[in-house]
């Protein structure tokens, strides 16, 4: 989905009412060119960035050119209300009313707040073909009423919610979903939804996200319920997905949709992908499926269980056609079964555009897994990589030491320099630290002598109050070898540096992790000059930064805001020293050039969210989404009711901290009491951070943001590229 541009770049057509299609006057073509006189083509482009919703009920109605333009088949063909927080009831009921006939695609994913009764009014759109419904209030009732008056109907995203019952679809609803090519499923209770009814199926998502619990306690079943167990029509079918959250219950349900599969694997299956968190036992049937599948079919992409491939010779015996995408995340994948089995010993792998290799910690060693975590990477194994996969556009190599020897030119970062067309890199922070310890570099003060927590009255907000992280050099180009990656990869637009042992507070359906594991020792090395080396990105779009113990003041920070005009989400955790945040002077010089940002993720223990912290998030025009997670930490309700009144787009607002419940509540209620009426989407949770409620809270949480901001995890490489919409 194409980002709209925050509100202070959409273009005022509030002026033009009086203009219709007069020609511009002597005077404004001498002078600043009248926005009407461009192009009916540049016009387009500019009107495509500007909400569905602004676009047909505003901005239409200015002139009678623009009233043309707005109905452009180009931009009413395909609407996205997607993330349009500002999107009522009234003005989605109205859209539908205008221009419902029009549209062919229509992309309303995590509309949470609209009502079913809403969401009803998409059987208006005769015309669609692909809709997505994911996030939204559906009854089966309801959906069996969308789904008949949408005849030509090809791609489906819906939900599969408690009370589902397939017997109460119409017949004209079955027939609809007969003809429908694509399937994407989020399961919040077990049953197969409406995939028995799609016997064209050719490409199928699944997301489970199943409870093991009621919220009275009781332990849920895996079994079907009566009338859920038809067959699933998978003759067809060229794509299957299947993503897990963590919990028994979904791996019982998952294990019923592959049977059928390992029956009889569909000859033209070329994607076959299935992510679970933790361990999933390999059946009978499984074994069959990949039997079958290394036997029949030659696969493009390829995501398996890390049990099914550990220890196995699977790898050996499937065939790939033009593969272009492998995750073989948290396997003990050795780099030289990498080589052998994967890659074929230097296969050429140009059509590989996305590795997923997170967590795999010996993928970049040699054949032993005896390998210690300070034990260097075997380079060779690297450079036969990024020669293979020269293509690579999505690359992860988080969560594992992957330190490099001091030869010449043989580090990971002066090898992965080499992979030119990268657009999205995520990486273990001790694996950019240069071999030898850096000339340039102080070491770090003892804790005593650290810069004070928070904001101090005596601390100057500014670029002047830090200290330059390239000082001493003639100029701001340090002989890094993070720096040179960075150089040569100017186009990148998702960064992410997440220290090894690092695990967010925040897990998923459990309790608050307490205690953390010590970052690597060689994360010490890297610090503010490496922060500032990532300012080189002029056109990155999302950066994540955890665990990065060496940041002495964050004046690396400054320059991404400086510098990254074009940043839209920004997640930090556990920057500097545990138990002192001493880069928030930094973060807040940082945000008020952050213009573009939409979504930040701020985990830190003991941060204190005092009025100073948000007086300078207020200065994020652009801000929607905000996460803080803090153990012990504090927040002061009149600053976040300040906040929340200047920044008028936020609609999440979720805060885990050391306060108490009375004042987490308290805070809570005031605000969905000032704000509530103005922000139809307005999602806030405030809540102890230790609390052993947690969990229940957590699950009320719409599934959009709980996925994209309040929980932890790496995303680059997560899922192939461009899987849906």
């Amino acid at each position: 989905m194409t980002d709209s541009p925050p509100p202070s770049t959409v273009p005022d057509f509030q002026d033009m009412s009086n203009d219709d299609d007069a020609a511009p006057t002597a005077a404004e073509a001498a002078g600043d060119i009248h926005l009407l006189g461009f192009s009916d083509e540049i016009l387009l482009h500019i009107l495509s960035h500007v909400p569905s919703t602004d676009l047909v009920l505003n901005v239409r109605r200015t002139c009678r050119k623009l009233s043309v333009l707005c109905l452009d088949k180009s931009l009413v063909h395909t609407v996205l209300l997607q993330k349009d927080y500002q999107a009522s009831e009234d003005k989605v009921k109205q859209l539908v009313k205008e221009i419902g006939r029009e549209i062919q695609q229509l992309n309303m994913a995590g509309c949470y707040w609209l009502s079913g009764s809403t969401i009803e009014h998409v059987a208006r759109c005769h015309s669609l073909v692909k809709v997505n419904l994911s996030g939204c209030h559906l009854t089966s009732l309801r959906l069996s009423k969308v789904l008949s008056a949408l005849q030509h109907l090809r791609s489906l995203a819906i939900d599969v919610s408690p009370g589902f019952d397939a017997s109460q679809l119409s017949s004209e609803c079955k027939a609809t979903l007969s003809r429908v090519r694509e399937l994407k499923q989020t399961l919040f209770t077990p049953s197969y939804g409406v995939v028995p009814c799609c016997a064209s199926l050719q490409k199928l998502l699944l997301y489970f996200e199943i409870l093991d619990r009621t919220r009275e306690g009781a332990v849920l079943s895996g079994q079907l319920m009566v009338g859920q167990s038809n067959v699933p029509h998978y003759q067809n079918l060229r794509v299957f997905y299947a993503r897990l959250a963590p919990g028994y219950i979904n791996q019982e349900v998952v294990r019923l949709y592959l049977a059928v599969l390992s029956d009889r694997t569909p000859e033209n299956l070329h994607a076959f992908l299935i992510s679970v968190p933790g361990s999933f036992a390999e059946s009978g049937a499984t074994k069959n499926l990949l039997e079958s599948m290394a036997r029949n079919v030659a696969l493009d992409a390829l995501q398996l269980p890390k049990s099914w491939l550990n220890g196995s010779t699977l790898l050996q015996h499937m065939k790939f056609n033009n593969p272009f995408y492998f995750s073989f995340s948290r396997c003990t994948l050795s780099g030289g079964h990498l080589i052998q089995r994967v890659i074929n010993g230097g296969k050429d792998l140009r059509s590989l555009a996305s590795l997923n290799l997170s967590g795999c910690v010996h993928c970049l060693s040699a054949d032993s897994l005896l390998r210690k975590a300070e034990d260097d990477i075997d380079s060779s194994i690297l450079e036969t990589l990024v020669e293979s996969c020269c293509n690579l556009h999505h690359l992860n190599l988080s969560a594992a030491h992957h330190h490099s020897s001091d030869g010449l030119g043989r580090h990971l970062c002066q090898l992965l320099a080499r992979l030119c067309h990268l657009r999205s890199l995520s990486l273990p922070v001790c694996s950019v630290a240069d071999s030898a310890p850096r000339p340039d570099r102080a070491p770090a003060p003892p804790a005593m002598h650290a810069v004070p927590c928070g904001f101090g009255k005596k601390v100057r907000i500014g670029v002047q109050t830090f200290p330059s992280p390239f000082l001493g050099q003639s100029s701001a180009q340090p002989a890094s070898v993070f720096w040179s990656l960075l150089k040569k990869l100017p186009f990148l637009e998702h960064l992410e540096l997440i220290g090894s042992n690092f695990s967010s507070a925040m897990p998923r359906n459990e309790p608050a992790i307490r205690n953390s594991l010590p970052p690597c020792s060689r994360s010490q090395n890297v610090g503010d000059s490496e922060v500032a080396a990532i300012g080189q990105l002029a056109f990155l779009r999302h950066l994540t930064l955890a665990q990065l113990p060496g940041m002495l003041t964050g004046s690396g920070l400054v320059s991404i805001g400086l510098q990254c005009q074009q940043l839209q989400s920004l997640s930090l955790a556990n920057l500097g020293m545990m138990g002192k945040v001493v880069y928030m002077p930094a973060l807040a010089d940082m945000l008020k050039h952050c213009k573009r940002l939409k979504d930040l993720r701020l985990e830190q223990p003991y941060f204190n969210a005092n009025a100073q912290f948000f007086q300078a998030l207020g200065q994020c025009s652009s801000l929607q989404r905000l996460c803080l997670v803090s153990r012990s930490g504090t927040v002061q309700p009149d600053a976040v009711l300040a906040f929340m009144a200047r920044c008028l787009h936020v609609v999440v607002c979720h805060m885990f901290t050391g306060e108490s419940l009375t004042t987490c509540k308290s805070l809570q209620q005031s605000l969905l009491r000032s704000f509530q009426a103005e922000r139809p989407a307005l999602n806030v949770v405030i809540f102890p951070l230790l609390h052993e409620g947690l969990t229940d809270v957590i699950r009320d949480v719409p599934m959009v943001h709980l996925d994209e901001i309040t929980l932890f995890k790496s995303r680059v490489a997560e899922e192939p590229p461009n899987l849906w919409w």
